[in-house]
Formats: structure tokens, C-alpha cells, sequence
């Protein structure tokens, strides 16, 4: 948003400083961006008086002055036509920078004559494209003297500084150099200047009606237009040109410089048919799809089903609330006019805007919002407008709907403010201050005006209350300390999380943080990507499913290492996942990744491929640290995208299942543009159990100083017999006394069926005794073996090897 300071100053009676008012701009949230101040280039040019004007001896359109300045009479060359004595000029001195001709000033010599300076031109100076003489300066400035104080006395719009500021999508107000000038007055920077509604009455009736299809009054509720007839079109006024071009737009015609005008100064958006080119009425309606129109900025669009447009008999005349149609627009021979002043909803003018590409400064207004009840009051605003400088007639006045009712109340807790924002101003204060930002207030109850859509509550009115005092004055304090030995801020569960991450990040894994979010075929891969999990307005098309597991994201991730020549990876991840729509259908997972080999080549032989045991190694170590129970059963059964045969999952009996391990299957690495080898696992953080006592006091530590024994058994079973099986079965033959059980030998295959029989294999265990009251015997072992083996062979049907 640009504007001037003029311009500012038409609806703010101020004697602050430039400086004073940007500060305060960017204070009170409307960021100052760029000030374009003409006095900066300028300072340092001063006032000359040319005592004589000879002609030069070797040329003719020469004139050797001699000038009198603040140094002195100085020498100055000067091809200018009106080069005389007797006038005062402005100085470019030697060293100066002059900023018409990017040069800087030098002593120098004009065929052979010595000059010391230069006598300025209009252009020279960047004041206007006048160059076929050098300034003369009206009346007797003092010879020295600066030459923008003549100009701020005799020319002020010609240093007038420009100001740039960001304007927030939530201050639609501020689009307007009245709403930036309402919050400069509450501020205390000067009066806001009353602008009070010109009374027109018109002398006829307007030939042109307008109607509003009922289908289209939820995005046109109010129209309102007159016709003027007899109207002269033609450049507009220097001021009203001066003030355009300061900002970046340019003067057409009176009619059109007219809407620019007050788009700018009030945010009201305007258009200006040529009454002479409407056939017949006007109809707001929306259009059925296909229809074409040529805009003003020559361009031919077509309108999709929906779109609102403002039509007469012919067909589409203008894209309502964005830009009007070249068909009916306004040249040099208009003579009769109708004026539209309508208010259209945010919602429909963006979606519309987006569709068509047309960026107007109508669309960027409509569409953040523009004051509903001033829509009649912008329409006589312009029209006096237009007959003070086009003459003409107007027509009465023309409604089609009503204007919105967007009138609400919120309380005004004036406590709020300190305990919101931690500012102490006065409950008088902040009556005052909302008052003078044009809010009605009638005991606690505040009515906030019809051009702030954005204030839709109580808190509201404190931000507002905040913002004009100013945030700068807040006190920063000391938090108060608490007494004696705080809470745990960390719930149980998120101790836990840090707790995993921390133990994975310490196998060696490299964490990743991935989106929440996947396309639909990753999603189904891993048993997702239902209607319940799609997103309602998705980033982009990819991303249009919530995960149901972490691997998608790890496994997006190998694939962009692998592509960029990385092939050994591990990976990781710890957050949620989501199985329904529900929030008791998100849980939190980690889940861990490796790719490749366990090391780098060497010629030890060291490095090998990673296997399922590296993942369930790494998932038991997770839930260790997590404080899941030692003993779990490994159960077949994962889901399908683990490798059917080389995967497993680690529970709490059948159902409570802790954490999936695995290989990843084959058509799944494929898919997500893997290479494998590939095994992962997935703990589910929350399902351990949690410790039943809260406290940190550990239990007492005890060992046997008593000597363990160890024994081996080897066992024939039957080729299909899990070896976990006879682990449990051998574990499980007395609890008290077996403290361990591991298998360190198996014989399977041709060889092995070839000595125990078709379809038979020997296993090796070796079972770990470790007695707690008295050394065992031989007798005590003795029976300890036998409870063993008829365990084993209850279990498996295993018989002693012999």
C-alpha cells in the first residue's frame, strides 16, 4: 500500500515529523517498507543568482555566467535559452550528485572556457520532464539558501515524500489512506479530519435499473449505481495526476482516475460503465460456463459456472468485483455514465480471482474485505466527484438488494488487558482509544465499526487496546519463582518418547523427520489410505493421506540416498501414525530402517548384509530401554509388507503385540523405488506396560555367589519344529533354578536327514543352571536334565540325540 505524505496529511491534521509517523506506522503493525522522500536527493542543491550572461566566443548557444553563490561569484557555462542575468537558479556545485543524469559535477572546460558547477533543470533534478530551460525560482530566496525550503513553500507536492507499508491480511482498513490515517489520530499523532458525505439529489430517473439473481445474493447482497448524464471526460486534475503517479498508478481520464482515487483513499472499489454502450438493464448473476468477455486490460477470459458477473441484454459487461469489461468502458467521447458501487464477498471474489489470474487492485480489496455500509456513501463520494470536474446530471439513486448487517458486540473486560498482553492502562484509556478507532461503546458492551472484519472478539479488543498504546512499553519481569521442588513437566509418555529416540539415535541410526502425510498408493502399501485418513484441503496432490506407518517417509528417504550413490543407511524415525480417523486411532511408533550392509569393505571379511536378527536386536535394545518386560514371545504372523518368512513381531502373549521386525517385502521395496537388502522394525511406544510404582527407589540388587553350571542337549525334532519352541519348552522346566537358554548348534539338510531320518534336524542348546541357596549336586542336575527333556519332548516330540 503507497501513499503520500500529502495525501496522509488530507485526512490527518498532524505537525508531526515524517520520521515521527513512520516510527508510528510500523508500531502499530503497518510495517514500513520502503519511503521514497524526493528531499533526500536534494538537500544539498542551493540558490544562485546570475548576475551577468555574455555569450560564449566560440559558440553560439553558449552563455559564460557569472553566478553569485554562497562561496562567491563562480564562473558556470550554461547552454540553457533562458540563461540571463537577473534570475536565481539552482546550483549544482562541483562534487554533487545529480540524479536526472547520473553524473557527479566536476570542474571542467567548454570549448576552452573554464566552468565551476551547473545551473539545474527540472528534469535534472527528477521534479518533472520540463528540460528546454533551467529553473527560475519565483520571488528573492537568499542566495545560498536551501533549495528544498523554497520548494516546500512554493512546490510542496514536488518533495512530497512516498510511503510504502506492508499491510497484514487481517487489516483490510488499511488499504485505505483514511484507515491508516484513523489509527495514526488514536495514536495521539494528530485529529482524524472529517470527510462528511456529499447530498446529492438526483433530477431524474436512471434509464439503466439493475437486478440481482437470488442465487447471487449470497456473494452480491447490495448494488447501488446512478447515472450522470452529460458528463465532459478528460485528464484529470494535476493533483489528482500527481497523487496516482506517486503510487505507482497511472492517469487515464477523469472517469477512470476517479475509481483509482478512491480504491486508494477509502478502499472502496469502483467502476464506471459508459451508459451510451449498455443495452438495456444491468443483471447481477452468475455465469453458466463458457461465457467470454475482453476485460479492460485487453485480455479475452472465459467465465466458469459459478463466477458472478454483471451482464446487460447483449451479455457479460464486466467480472463482478474485479474488472470490467472493455466493451462498456469509458474513452474520450463518453458523454453519459453509470457509476457502480456494489459490495461483493471475500470468498467468492478469491476463488473467482485465483481461477481467471487477474491480479486488480478491485480483486486484492474484495477479496480481504471492504466496509459494507460505506458502499452507498462511495458511490456520492465519486459522483460529486465527477460532476465537479466533468459537469453533468445525475439520476437518482439505483439499489438492487440491501446492505449486510455485520453488526455485532463483544464485552470489554478492561482487567484483560493485563492479564492478555501484561500492560496496566487505565479502563478510561482504553474506552478512548477504541472510540477514536471508531468503535461504539455503551457500558462493557463494544460495537466494533463495519470496516474492521477482523475484530471477532473480546481478546480482540484488547490486541486493538495493546496495539495503539503500543507493545514497545511492555516491562519485561522476572517470572515469579515457584517454592520447593517442581513437578515433572514431561508426562510419563513423552519421557518415553525421548527415551526411544535417544536409544535408537545411540545404535548408530540417523534420525528423520518426514511429513505426516503421504499419497494414497504409499499409504494403501502399509494397510492405509481409507477415506477416514484423506485430508480435506491437502498441500499438494502427493499428500493426500495421513501415514499408517513410518517406513513410506524412511523408505522415501534410502530411495534419495541411494539415488545420490548412498547405499548403507540407518535410519530412523519416532512419531505418530494413524490407523482411522479417530483420535484413539493415532499412536506413536519408532521406527527404525537399515539398508544395505552392516560396514564398509575390507579385507577381513567383515561386512555383510543386514539380516532380520539385526532389526529384532535393535527393537529388543528399543524396548529395554523403554522398560518393556525381558521375556516376550517372537511370533510369526507380521503384517504384509514384512517378508512372509523372514519376519516376526515381539508381544505380551498373542494380542499385545510390542514392536514388528523383519525384512521388507520384496514387492514393497520395488514399489517405493528401494534397493534392498532392507529390514526395519516398529515399536509401539505405548504398549509396554508402565511401572506400577512411581518412585525412583530401585529394587535391592541380587546375585548368587553360588557357581552356575552349564549343560548341553541336542535334540532331534522335526524339520517344521520352531527352535523357539524348544527354547521355551526347556526354559520353562524349572523357572527357579534355569536362568538361560540358547541354541549353539544346528544340523539340518541332506546330511542330517541322511543320519536322523527323512525330515528331521538336531538342535543344540545349552541350558544355564544357577542355583541360589546350596551347590548343586549331581543328583540335582541329573533331575533338572530329565525335567528338560521331558519338556522338550512334550513340546516337540524330541528325542536326546544319541
Amino acid at each position: 500500500m503507497k501513499f503520500t505524505l500529502s495525501w496522509l496529511k488530507h485526512h490527518l491534521d498532524t505537525d508531526a515529523s515524517l520520521d515521527d509517523i513512520l516510527y508510528a506506522l510500523t508500531d502499530l503493525g503497518l510495517e514500513v517498507e520502503d519511503v521514497v522522500n524526493p528531499l533526500d536527493k536534494l538537500k544539498d542543491f542551493t540558490v544562485a543568482y546570475v548576475k551577468e550572461a555574455e555569450k560564449h566566443p566560440d559558440a553560439d548557444k553558449l552563455r559564460v555566467c557569472q553566478v553569485e553563490t554562497d562561496d562567491g561569484v563562480q564562473q558556470i557555462i550554461c547552454g540553457a535559452p533562458n540563461a540571463r542575468a537577473g534570475i536565481r537558479v539552482v546550483l549544482c556545485k562541483p562534487g554533487m550528485y545529480v540524479p536526472g543524469i547520473d553524473t557527479t559535477i566536476g570542474v571542467g572546460k567548454i570549448r576552452g572556457v573554464e566552468s565551476f558547477g551547473m545551473m539545474a533543470s527540472e528534469r535534472e533534478l527528477e521534479l518533472s520532464e520540463e528540460h528546454d530551460g533551467i529553473i527560475e525560482l519565483s520571488g528573492e530566496p537568499a542566495v545560498g539558501s536551501k533549495f528544498v525550503d523554497w520548494l516546500a513553500e512554493n512546490q510542496p507536492e514536488k518533495i512530497d515524500p512516498v510511503i510504502e507499508i506492508a499491510i497484514t491480511p487481517n487489516r483490510p482498513d488499511a488499504l485505505g489512506v483514511r484507515g491508516i490515517a484513523r489509527d495514526l489520530a488514536a495514536r495521539g499523532l494528530g485529529t482524524l479530519k472529517p470527510v462528511p458525505t456529499p447530498e446529492i439529489n438526483g433530477s431524474f430517473a436512471s434509464p439503466v435499473s439493475v437486478s440481482i439473481d437470488d442465487d447471487t445474493l449470497s456473494g452480491c447482497p447490495v448494488f447501488y449505481g446512478r447515472l450522470i448524464k452529460g458528463v465532459k471526460n478528460g485528464p484529470s486534475p494535476a493533483w489528482l495526476q500527481s497523487l496516482l503517479k506517486a503510487v505507482g498508478l497511472r492517469p487515464i481520464s477523469m472517469l477512470v482516475d476517479v475509481t483509482n482515487f478512491f480504491t486508494m483513499d477509502h478502499n472502496r472499489p469502483l467502476h464506471v460503465f459508459d451508459a451510451d454502450k449498455v443495452a438495456g438493464n444491468l443483471r447481477v448473476h452468475r455465469a453458466s460456463g463458457g461465457e467470454k468477455i475482453t476485460a479492460l486490460d485487453d485480455k479475452e477470459y472465459s467465465l466458469s459456472a459459478g463466477m458472478m458477473v454483471i451482464s446487460d441484454d447483449n451479455g457479460p459487461e464486466s467480472i463482478a468485483g474485479i474488472m470490467g469489461g472493455a466493451e462498456t468502458g469509458c474513452t474520450e467521447d463518453t458523454v453519459n455514465v453509470f457509476v457502480e458501487s456494489a459490495y461483493w464477498t471475500p470468498t467468492e471474489i478469491a476463488i473467482a480471482g485465483r481461477k481467471l489470474k487477474i491480479n486488480s487492485d478491485a480483486r486484492y480489496r474484495f477479496e480481504r474485505g471492504v466496509d459494507p455500509a460505506f458502499t452507498p456513501d462511495g458511490l456520492d463520494h465519486a459522483v460529486k466527484m465527477i460532476l465537479d470536474h466533468c459537469g453533468g446530471e445525475a439520476s437518482d439513486v439505483i439499489v438492487a438488494g440491501a446492505v449486510p448487517d455485520v453488526s455485532r458486540q463483544y464485552k470489554l473486560d478492561t482487567d484483560r488487558v493485563q492479564s492478555l498482553v501484561g500492560m496496566e492502562i487505565p479502563a478510561e484509556t482504553q474506552v478512548s482509544t477504541l472510540q477514536a478507532l471508531g468503535f461504539e461503546v455503551n457500558g462493557d458492551q463494544v460495537t466494533p465499526p463495519t470496516w474492521r472484519p477482523d475484530v471477532l472478539g473480546s481478546a480482540d479488543l484488547v490486541e486493538e487496546v495493546a496495539r495503539i498504546a503500543s507493545l514497545t512499553k511492555l516491562e519485561p519481569k522476572p517470572m515469579r519463582r515457584a517454592v520447593g521442588v517442581q513437578k515433572p513437566i514431561l508426562t510419563p509418555m513423552q519421557k518415553r518418547e525421548a527415551l526411544a529416540r535417544r536409544t535408537v539415535a545411540a545404535l548408530g541410526y540417523n534420525e528423520c523427520v518426514t511429513y505426516s502425510f503421504i499419497d494414497k498408493a504409499s499409504a494403501e502399501l502399509f494397510g492405509g489410505g481409507s477415506d477416514a485418513v484423506m485430508l480435506g484441503n491437502p498441500i499438494s496432490a502427493d499428500l493426500s493421506h495421513m501415514r499408517p506407518s513410518l517406513l513410506p517417509g524412511l523408505l522415501a528417504a534410502a530411495a534419495r540416498n541411494q539415488a545420490r550413490g548412498i547405499a548403507d543407511m540407518a535410519l530412523f524415525e519416532v512419531g505418530p501414525v494413524f490407523h482411522g480417523g479417530e483420535p484413539e486411532e493415532q499412536e506413536v511408533l519408532a521406527t527404525g530402517l537399515l539398508v544395505g550392509h552392516t560396514g564398509p569393505r575390507d579385507p577381513f571379511g567383515a561386512r555383510r548384509a543386514v539380516d532380520t536378527y539385526d532389526a529384532k536386536a535393535d527393537a529388543e535394545a528399543v524396548l529395554s530401554a523403554i522398560s518393556a518386560p525381558d521375556k516376550l514371545m517372537v511370533l510369526r504372523g507380521a503384517n504384509n509388507w514384512w517378508h512372509p518368512g523372514r519376519s516376526g513381531k515381539l508381544s505380551l502373549g498373542p494380542k499385545n503385540v510390542l514392536a514388528g521386525f523383519g525384512e521388507i517385502h520384496p514387492k514393497v521395496l520395488n514399489a517405493m523405488g528401494v534397493k534392498g537388502p532392507a529390514v526395519a522394525f516398529a515399536v509401539h511406544i505405548a504398549k509396554p506396560p508402565f511401572p506400577k510404582k512411581k518412585g525412583t527407589t530401585r529394587t535391592a540388587l541380587s546375585f548368587s555367589d553360588l557357581q552356575a553350571v552349564d549343560r548341553d542337549f541336542a535334540f532331534v525334532v522335526d524339520e517344521k519344529v520352531e527352535v523357539l519352541t524348544l527354547l521355551n519348552a526347556a526354559k520353562g522346566a524349572d523357572k527357579a533354578l534355569i536362568s538361560d537358554a540358547s541354541v549353539f548348534d544346528l544340523f539340518s539338510g541332506a546330511k542330517a536327514e541322511a543320519q536322523m531320518g527323512e525330515g528331521k534336524k538336531s538342535v543344540a542348546i545349552t541350558v544355564r543352571l544357577q542355583p541360589k541357596d546350596a551347590t548343586l549336586t549331581d543328583k540335582d542336575i541329573e533331575a533338572v536334565s530329565a525335567k528338560i527333556i521331558e519338556k522338550v519332548s512334550k513340546a516337540t516330540g524330541g528325542v536326546l540325540r544319541g
